[in-house]
């Protein structure tokens, strides 16, 4: 695209790739140097200061080349990483120092300097993924959510830079069964605390674990090793700090400009979504990422708080930001018809998943905040009272398939004070690892795609933080060591049965065996595909049962693929350890029936192999003629 049609499509609040425009670009003007391109139109003077030019700018003012306050200036001579800032003067004479918006890298903090990197140089080896990628409707899709800060660290407490995480994560997703990593915002931020939540650089990725280039080669690498990366990204809010978009040339650029509507819950500054130069800003955003770093998926975080103000339904809904939500993910789809694009959205707002075309958001995945939060609470219960909530887990299928659903363990559920998954289980500590190993295989054969956050796996105890790395020395312990290996098979069998993702969305793939068994508080379903059936049963109550009488859809053998009561994932090894055959006996609706032995807190996994059902004919022998008994002959 030229110069005149990025401006054009940046105030209409159309640019998918303003980014190619703005910041800092290497460029050949009669001689080799950097073209610096900002957007400030209440400004009465910009320079371009940095430690090049000693941070005084006086002989490096910019140009203002629109009357929409579009501010050039190309310096001849610089090199890759010097480091630069803007100088604004401000419409009422104050001296701003800025860092520029769209910068592709920046200085670790505390330092502020935004610096120059060439992005054309990185090199990508990635080509088969891309061209196979899809959106993965009907595949299965197991997300493992990292903060790459505290995934591991060193003995000193130092963060791993971005090609030590491909050495050690690329290798543990494989191996544990995953299939993507989803990396909590890498945007550059001033403080760790925010875990990245509270961006200041949206085109920058994070310093502090390394630069753009060696960002760019974990993603290659998590590509060619089959990874899929999903990017968190914030288009809600951004930090009031004074180097940032707050104020940007005096007045008001990027948030609103009413203070009522600008200043946001979370002490930060709330983005004009009405306005279209924000748009564009923020679309571009999502489109570089894409575009430059080759990012699979892009989940936006507090969509409930774009859809209404400040996420009260009360005040209604915010319909510029639903302009913008839509825009967005129409150009991302178009541009990038492979990349996944993630709603977080606690609201109950409609159409969420549906195309912007039929007035839906255009987001293609939805995460179920409902089905976490009422499951939660459900493990949560003394096992006295579930019979009293039973509908809390069955409740979810009632709405299921009004949208695209992921169903998440993520962070938000470890911190601040809510307790791990593990230690929200009822009970004692025995009885808590039954439980969860129950909840996994419920989670795990539930219709949606799947994401746990880093730790979940190794049942920790201690609440995500930030400083600290995973509790790996939990694996010295038999009873971690055993859930972990639990959690690695659960995980492969989910990959390795195509009943467990494929026709997610269709309700002909999921269907109640018994919904309504609220005395015994016992819940089964089962999952269908073309060759086979997986049958549920999980048992709520520490009630063991050695001849539970079950419905079942096809009459034949039934074999149990996985028990979380095994001994070997740290159980009490009551197991179906022989195949069970079905009986022609009516129950639960169902013509056939078994008996398993069900442990307390146990949850099972039968399979049925279709293949089975498929009658062997013998071939018919052609009728003998007179022709043909004279060609014997």
């Amino acid at each position: 695209m030229t110069y005149t049609t990025i401006i054009e499509s940046f105030h209409q609040g159309h640019a998918i790739d303003s980014y190619k425009l703005f910041g800092a670009h290497f460029a050949y003007e009669a001689k080799e140097g950097v073209r610096f391109t900002v957007y400030a139109p209440n400004a009465k003077e910009v320079q371009i200061i940095g430690g090049f030019n000693g941070w005084v700018g006086e002989n490096h003012l910019m140009e203002r080349t629109t009357d929409t306050g579009v501010w050039s200036l190309f310096i001849p001579g610089l090199k890759e990483w010097e480091t630069y800032k803007y100088r604004i003067t401000s419409w009422d004479g104050k001296i701003l120092d800025k860092s520029d918006p769209y910068a592709f890298y920046s200085e670790t903090r505390p330092q502020t300097a935004s610096k120059i990197v060439n992005l054309d140089e990185i090199v990508w080896k990635d080509q088969k993924w891309m061209k196979q990628r899809t959106k993965n409707i009907d595949k299965p899709m197991n997300i493992y959510e990292v903060h790459a800060g505290s995934w591991k660290r060193y003995e000193d407490g130092q963060w791993f830079n971005y090609l030590e995480l491909e050495k050690q994560l690329i290798p543990y997703i494989k191996e544990k069964g995953f299939t993507h990593i989803e990396l909590m915002p890498l945007g550059e931020h001033p403080f760790d605390g925010s875990w990245g939540y509270q961006a200041i650089g949206y085109f920058s990725c994070t310093s502090r674990y390394g630069n753009p280039k060696e960002f760019a080669h974990f993603v290659d690498a998590c590509h060619r090793n089959g990874i899929g990366v999903i990017m968190d990204m914030v288009p809600v809010h951004f930090v009031k700090d004074s180097h940032g978009l707050r104020e940007f040339d005096g007045k008001p650029v990027y948030e609103y400009k009413n203070p009522s509507d600008a200043n946001s819950q979370w002490g930060t500054c709330n983005f004009d979504l009405w306005s279209e130069e924000v748009r564009s800003f923020l679309i571009s955003s999502a489109g570089f990422w894409c575009d430059v770093y080759h990012i699979d998926g892009i989940r936006i975080d507090a969509v409930a708080n774009m859809i209404f103000w400040e996420g009260n339904k009360d005040r209604g809904t915010n319909d510029g930001a639903l302009t913008f939500m839509r825009r967005m993910n129409y150009y991302l789809n178009k541009e990038y018809p492979s990349v996944m694009i993630i709603a977080e959205d606690s609201s109950d707002y409609p159409k969420v998943t549906q195309s912007p075309l039929d007035s839906g958001l255009g987001f293609d995945y939805k995460w179920d905040l409902g089905w976490m939060n009422d499951t939660l609470s459900y493990y949560a219960r003394d096992p006295i009272y579930r019979k009293y909530h039973h509908n809390n887990l069955s409740f979810s299928m009632a709405y299921f398939y009004s949208e695209k659903f992921i169903l998440p363990l993520s962070h938000d559920e470890v911190v601040h004070g809510k307790k791990t998954i593990v230690d929200r289980m009822w009970g004692d500590y025995d009885q808590k690892f039954s439980q969860v190993r129950n909840l996994y295989i419920y989670m795990m054969t539930h219709p949606g795609k799947k994401l746990s956050f880093m730790g979940n796996e190794l049942g920790m105890f201690r609440e995500f933080d930030e400083s600290r790395e995973c509790d790996w020395f939990l694996l010295n312990y038999p009873r971690h060591d055993s859930f972990l290996r639990f959690y690695e098979d659960l995980n492969k069998i989910y990959l390795h049965h195509e009943c467990l993702s494929k026709n997610d969305y269709d309700n002909k793939n999921f269907k109640w065996i018994d919904a309504d068994n609220a005395d015994q508080s016992i819940y089964s379903f089962y999952r269908e595909s073309k060759d086979e059936i997986l049958v549920t049963i999980l048992n709520m109550t520490p009630v063991a049962l050695e001849e539970f009488k079950l419905g079942v859809p096809y009459k034949g053998t039934y074999t149990e693929l996985i028990n979380s009561e095994r001994d070997i994932y740290d159980g009490c090894n009551m197991c179906n350890f022989k195949p069970i055959r079905s009986k022609k006996d009516k129950m639960n609706n169902l013509e056939n029936s078994i008996h398993v032995r069900l442990a307390p807190f146990g949850g099972i996994i039968l399979r049925f192999d279709k293949t089975t059902l498929k009658e062997t004919k013998k071939p018919v022998k052609p009728a003998r003629t007179k022709e043909t008994k004279n060609v014997h002959k």
